[in-house]
């Protein structure tokens, strides 16, 4: 890669709830917005660099307390990403770009975030582009989905046992399934366990498999649960991850008025990436 890339590069490794990042401070252009793609692609690659299911570089703004772009690891840039809202406000907080209650741009609007000693809050834009009950036929066997755009698209399956479920077979071929085209879809697979209870799996648009942990998925599964009078806010999910997400959403018939995702941000390591590391 040309240009400032070939400088080494500071960088933080954070996780949300497991879900990766690689988060920096871009703020005096040490990745170029023309080279971003290429640098996603290489530093994302697991053995052979950092590795990471994304990217995060933050940049100035006018109007908020930083400005980000996100990019999944295939290096496309995506509106929003949940577990990685998280890991930018705490990011900023501990290295003094903004204060402990923010506010931050993405492209999929401005986005509140509360970082607490052990949990950050985020409040996100109002989910659009509902639909129950969308039949897909795949392989001969026919599956009730729902669908609802928390920024990103989303598909929720309820299942009986998530474990039993072949997430990357079954996610890839909903992922690409016509009924999705041209956009795709994340695609998580749901058992509702309590009213305030829920367990997923995620199958992540981007990253192109299984995710430990996916924000904005656990956004949709909670709030298409609430809808389906198969649970009521808030919802503690439990992920593959490990440490759960917690959603608190309102609704009002088949809006939601207010939805917030809470969990951990998890400062991993920091360090400085070397030219060789993009090789």
């Amino acid at each position: 890669m040309a240009g400032k890339t070939r400088a080494r590069i500071p960088f933080a490794k954070m996780s949300g709830s497991g879900n990766d990042f690689i988060v920096i401070d871009n703020r005096r252009d040490l990745i170029p917005r023309r080279g971003m793609k290429a640098f996603v692609k290489a530093v994302c690659r697991r053995g052979l660099s950092v590795g990471a299911d994304g990217v995060i570089f933050l940049h100035r703004s006018s109007r908020a307390n930083f400005r980000w772009h996100y990019f999944n690891a295939d290096g496309g840039e995506a509106e929003m990403c949940g577990n990685g809202s998280r890991c930018a406000a705490r990011f900023a907080v501990l290295h003094k770009i903004a204060p402990k209650t923010l506010t931050f741009e993405t492209l999929a609007g401005v986005i509140h975030a509360d970082v607490g000693p052990k949990a950050v809050t985020v409040r996100l834009p109002l989910p659009t582009d509902l639909r129950l009950g969308i039949p897909l036929d795949l392989g001969g066997k026919e599956f009730d989905a729902q669908f609802l755009n928390t920024s990103v698209p989303h598909t929720v399956l309820f299942v009986d046992e998530p474990d039993t479920v072949d997430v990357e077979g079954l996610g890839r071929a909903i992922r690409f399934h016509p009924a999705f085209a041209p956009a795709g879809t994340n695609v998580n697979f749901v058992r509702v366990d309590a009213p305030h209870r829920l367990t997923i799996r995620t199958y992540e648009r981007g990253v192109e498999g299984e995710t430990l942990a996916c924000g904005t998925g656990a956004v949709a599964a909670a709030v298409l649960a609430g809808m389906l009078g198969k649970a009521r806010s808030p919802v503690t999910l439990k992920t593959k991850g490990g440490p759960a997400l917690k959603v608190a959403f309102d609704l009002a018939g088949d809006e939601v008025t207010r939805v917030e995702l809470t969990g951990e941000a998890r400062l991993v390591y920091e360090g400085t990436l070397w030219p060789e590391a993009l090789a």
